[in-house]
């Protein structure tokens, strides 16, 4: 009896085993067969599903996604060309780069020319092409370009004592992007009147100087001196917006030349947070501005000792060439004295996101690198205010950093005589003469109220009060006491005679009273050109240096602009 029993049993689980062990096969088997559903599906995905599926900000900072194409049979035809490329176009970039390393020759040397100029054996590679709708009646083509060459390229130098080297430029490694514009487009073979080429943008451009026979570090500064020249000379001849023009049927071109179109008035208002490069004690934080990085269109702040939070008010203008494309950049350092300064963040803003004539009130987080955004450590953040005042008089627009913003009809028939007169005793030179209207008026400002302040003493409350002080003349005025309240209300109005509104600044800070003294709670900074433009606005600020926290102002302003010489 045990042993039918048993033998039942076995029957049984073996019976159980193989259904199992055929199931388990057939869901298996189901499972790849969806798997490879889905791996065929993802094989079919365009880069537009991809960003449909998942959001940009998800994807790793090295994750791009081109709108190039690639350019595999433009490579082999220019590879077996360029032998012909390479002794065409040498003689035409050493006859065109010649008179531009000229004109930034350092000041330590007397010469500055090529001995010898190849281009080497070895092509560039094109890595891809995009096509841009621009929509103003012509083609724009942008190539991307690689290339790490053996050029032959010796340099003639000659110093102010009378030293002659040759400098051998070698280990060139460039890539950029190739700007290629065929304008206008016309009903004639081929089809278009000219091709502008510039160098749209510059990724890398990496090469090292060596003195033949030599050593360039025998003359300290030398290296540094040249380096410069050479980038410099490559920013101002082709680099974008800077063009060429290359006619193919007869026509006036001279709309597709490079022409400024605008000011860009920035002030530069403060910092805060800044990255500490110093052991002992703080930075020394300076910032240099620039829209095209040459030497003599980039502008340098003050120096603020010790501080982290520095506060510059500042004013710079900018010429503004080509709106849609170029970016206003800023770079923060911190001064080592002798020593070269040190790297603390850099941000950079379109200029296309400028409404012409509105002044725009930002603040930029600073990053390590602008290629790369997404910088998650915290270097700090810069406080800007920019203008964008475009040319002409038909736009409506005016610059209130003008001289002839804020003068009277008086004012500039006195100006005009004034001009002749000294013309007449002086020469030419008082034509030269700076100008500057001092922006004189009246400011008035209330303090509305304040929302959400955070609490300063142990029963969750406090007894705010605010103080408004003029930076430049020290003017101050302070609201009462409000007791126990975190959305305080003053409704007070402060008057402030302004010798210099354009370059004076508002600062408002928060105190909490104390019957043994006062607590701080936080500040807003405000300039006054939005003011003076306007006339008056009302708005809400938030406070820096506070968890919270906004003031509630109305600031009005009542001119009365007056003319001096600067």
């Amino acid at each position: 009896m045990s042993f039918f029993l048993g033998l039942v049993i076995g029957i049984t689980v073996g019976l159980a085993l193989i259904v199992a062990f055929v199931r388990s096969e057939n869901s298996r088997s189901q499972r790849r067969s969806q798997l490879a559903t889905t791996i065929a599906a993802f094989a079919r995905m365009t880069v537009e599903d991809s960003r449909k599926i998942l959001a940009p900000e998800y994807y790793p900072s090295w994750v791009v996604f081109s709108q190039q194409q690639k350019l595999t049979w433009l490579n082999l035809h220019l590879t077996k060309i360029w032998p012909y490329v390479n002794e065409a176009a040498s003689e035409l970039i050493k006859t065109n780069v010649e008179p531009v390393l000229e004109r930034y020759r350092p000041a330590i040397l007397s010469s500055l020319k090529f001995s010898k100029f190849t281009l080497g054996t070895i092509a560039p590679q094109f890595t891809g092409v995009c096509i841009i709708e621009d929509g103003g009646g012509g083609i724009t083509m942008e190539l991307e370009m690689n290339w790490d060459g053996n050029p032959s390229i010796v340099l003639d130098i000659k110093t102010r004592l009378g030293v002659a080297l040759p400098v051998q430029v070698k280990d060139i490694g460039f890539t950029g992007v190739f700007r290629l514009i065929f304008k206008p487009l016309v009903d004639e073979f081929p089809c278009f009147g000219a091709i502008c080429y510039s160098l749209r943008k510059k990724k890398k451009l990496d090469f090292t100087l060596k003195v033949i026979g030599g050593d360039i570090k025998a003359i300290p500064g030398l290296s540094d001196a040249i380096e410069g020249t050479i980038r410099d000379a490559v920013e101002d001849s082709i680099t974008w917006p800077v063009r060429k023009i290359v006619p193919i049927l007869p026509g006036d071109y001279s709309d597709l030349e490079l022409k400024p179109v605008g000011v860009l008035e920035v002030k530069l208002v403060q910092a805060k947070e800044l990255t500490n490069k110093d052991l002992i004690g703080k930075s020394d934080p300076f910032a240099v501005l620039y829209i095209r990085p040459l030497r003599d269109r980039m502008k340098t702040s003050k120096i603020i000792g010790n501080q982290l939070n520095p506060v510059w008010n500042e004013h710079f203008e900018f010429i503004v060439e080509d709106v849609s494309t170029q970016n206003l950049v800023i770079k923060i350092f911190d001064d080592e004295g002798i020593q070269a300064a040190e790297f603390i963040g850099c941000a950079q803003l379109r200029l296309n996101e400028l409404e012409p004539g509105k002044v725009k009130d930002v603040w930029l987080k600073l990053v390590k690198d602008l290629d790369v955004q997404r910088d998650n450590k915290n270097r700090g953040q810069v406080h800007l205010e920019l203008l964008y005042c475009p040319y002409g008089m038909n736009n409506g627009v005016k610059n209130p950093f003008d001289s002839n913003f804020s003068m009277t009809s008086l004012e500039r028939v006195l100006k005009s005589g004034a001009e002749e007169k000294q013309a007449a005793e002086n020469g030419i030179e008082a034509r030269q003469r700076k100008k500057e209207v001092i922006v004189r008026g009246v400011l008035s400002v209330t303090v509305i109220s304040a929302d959400d302040l955070p609490p300063a003493d142990l029963m969750g409350k406090a007894d705010p009060y605010v103080v408004l002080t003029m930076k430049k003349t020290g003017m101050k005025n302070k609201t009462r006491v409000v007791n126990e309240s975190l959305n305080p209300e003053w409704n007070q109005t402060f008057d402030f005679v302004i010798e210099d509104g354009l370059h004076d600044m508002l600062i408002v800070e928060v105190w909490d009273h104390d019957t043994f003294g006062k607590d701080y709670m936080g500040r807003c900074i405000l300039t006054l050109t939005r003011v003076i433009m306007d006339g008056q606005y009302k708005g809400s600020f938030p406070l820096d240096g506070a968890k919270s926290g906004k003031l509630n102002l109305h600031l009005k302003w009542s001119p009365q602009p007056i003319y001096r010489d600067s």
